[in-house]
C-alpha cells in the first residue's frame, strides 16, 4: 500500500482535503494529517467526509489529541512513543481504540527515541527495543490492531532496524527513510532502503519522504514497486541513456514522452531508445517503442515493426500507439 502525508494544515479544511483529493487522482491508497492541536483534531470529521482514502492521524506530545481524533472518526492513529511516554496515557487511547477497531501504529523515528536503558546501543537496537516494550504494552490489553515502523535517516540502520524487528513480530511493518531530503537525492535514499527491504519480503505499506509536493512522494513509492515487479501501476519508460552513436536529441524526447506519459493510467512499457546497438532489441521487447536513427526512427509493438516514422513525429506517433495499446 503506497501512502503519503499532507503538508497543509490540517485547520484548513478545504485545503487539507483539496491536496488529499490530488493524492487520491495519484492513486494514493491511504493518507496521514498531522494533528498537532484540538482545531486540527475537531477538523478530522469534515476532511473525512470529502475523501475516498482511510484517514490516519499522526499524534505526538499530547494523548488527548489521539482521543479527539479518535471521537471525529479517523481510520488510524500513529503514536510516537518517543513522546507520548506515560503507559497509563498510552492505554487510555488503545481502549477507545479498541472500542472502535481502529489500528495504531507504533511508530519510532531515530531522531524522537524514548530515553534507553542503555544509551551506548546501537540506533536501530535501541529502536527495536523501544518498539517492543510498546507492543507488549498494548498486548497486555489485548490489542492486537498493530502497525510499526522504526525509521531513520542513514539507510543502513533503518534496514537493520526492520530486519531485526521483522524477525520478533508478526505485525504489519510500515517502511520508509525518514527525513530522506529533496527529490533529487530524497528519491535516491528512499529507494535504497525501501527497496532493499521490499527485496528481502519485509513491508506492508511505504511512504517515500520527500521534501516537496506529497503527489511526488506517491509517484516515487509506486516507481519503486513497479521496479521490483511487485505492482503494476502505469506505464513504464525504456530509455537509453545516449551516446557518442545517438543521431536524435534524445533527452529532449525522452523528457517529452514521459510527460505525455503522465496522463496515462494503464500498465504499458514505453521505449525511446537511441541507436542502431542496443535500440531494436530493446524497443522491441516493450508494448510500444521507438528505435532511432538519424531523422527518423522505427515504430514497434509489441515486437513487431509497424512503420517508419519521421523525427518531427516521434512523440506523436509514439503516444497514438501507447493511447490506442
Amino acid at each position: 500500500m503506497v501512502q503519503s502525508m499532507t503538508n497543509t494544515d490540517t485547520r484548513d479544511v478545504m485545503s487539507t482535503v483539496n491536496q488529499i483529493k490530488e493524492l487520491e487522482d495519484f492513486d494514493c491508497e491511504l493518507v496521514r494529517v498531522a494533528v498537532p492541536d484540538m482545531e486540527a483534531a475537531k477538523a478530522i470529521t469534515p476532511i473525512k467526509k470529502a475523501i475516498s482514502i482511510p484517514l490516519v492521524v499522526d499524534i505526538h506530545f499530547d494523548y488527548r489529541l489521539a482521543l479527539a481524533a479518535l471521537e471525529a472518526d479517523c481510520d488510524g492513529l500513529r503514536l510516537n512513543p518517543g513522546n507520548i511516554t506515560e503507559s497509563e496515557k498510552v492505554k487510555t487511547i488503545v481502549r477507545s481504540a479498541k472500542e472502535r477497531n481502529v489500528p495504531i501504529r507504533i511508530g519510532l523515528n531515530a531522531g524522537s527515541l524514548p530515553i534507553a536503558k542503555d544509551p551506548t546501543l546501537p540506533v536501530a537496537r535501541q529502536m527495536v527495543d523501544a518498539a517492543l516494550g510498546q507492543i507488549r504494552l498494548l498486548e497486555s490489553m489485548d490489542f492486537d490492531l498493530i502497525k510499526v515502523s522504526l525509521k531513520a535517516f542513514d539507510v543502513p540502520t533503518t534496514v537493520a532496524a526492520y530486519r531485526e524487528i521483522a524477525e520478533k513480530i508478526p505485525y504489519p511493518l510500515h517502511i520508509g527513510v525518514t527525513e530522506a531530503g529533496t527529490p533529487k537525492t530524497g528519491v535516491i535514499r528512499s529507494s535504497v532502503g525501501i527497496g532493499t527491504l521490499l527485496y528481502m519480503g519485509i513491508g506492508d505499506t511505504i511512504r517515500v519522504s520527500l521534501t516537496t509536493h506529497p503527489r511526488e512522494e506517491v509517484t516515487a513509492g509506486y516507481e519503486i514497486l513497479k521496479s521490483l515487479n511487485l505492482r503494476e501501476h502505469g506505464p513504464i519508460l525504456v530509455s537509453c541513456p545516449s551516446c557518442g552513436r545517438t543521431k536524435v536529441d534524445l533527452v529532449k524526447i525522452a523528457e517529452a514522452v514521459e510527460k505525455e506519459l503522465v496522463k496515462v493510467k494503464k500498465p504499458v512499457k514505453v521505449a525511446v531508445m537511441g541507436c542502431i546497438v542496443n535500440g531494436p532489441g530493446e524497443a522491441k521487447d516493450a508494448d510500444v517503442g521507438i528505435a532511432c536513427g538519424k531523422g527518423k526512427a522505427v515504430l514497434f509493438k509489441k515486437g513487431k515493426k509497424i512503420r517508419t516514422i519521421q523525427e518531427k513525429d516521434f512523440v506523436t506517433e509514439l503516444m497514438k500507439e501507447v493511447e490506442g495499446f
